[in-house]
């Protein structure tokens, strides 16, 4: 199932039954569909944290640095 919210109201889209339970899951949140869709421009913005890429390996804190051989 796949909804869509713009800035006039909801589109959702699949199966009947996928809609009506997506239905009966929001009304026990919201009065009306305005309402769905304010809450849903006004969240506010989660950043995800920043990952550094690396090229190459990087050593684990506390392993050594003497390379063994492949067996």
């Amino acid at each position: 199932m796949k909804i869509y919210v713009h800035d006039k109201g909801i589109v959702l889209a699949g199966k009947a039954w996928e809609i009506k339970a997506k239905l009966n899951q929001a009304k026990k949140s919201f009065d009306l569909v305005e309402d769905w869709v304010e809450s849903v421009h006004h969240q506010p913005v989660v950043k995800s944290p920043t990952r550094i890429a690396s090229a190459t390996a990087q050593k684990n804190n506390g392993s050594s640095s003497y390379l063994r051989p492949i067996v």
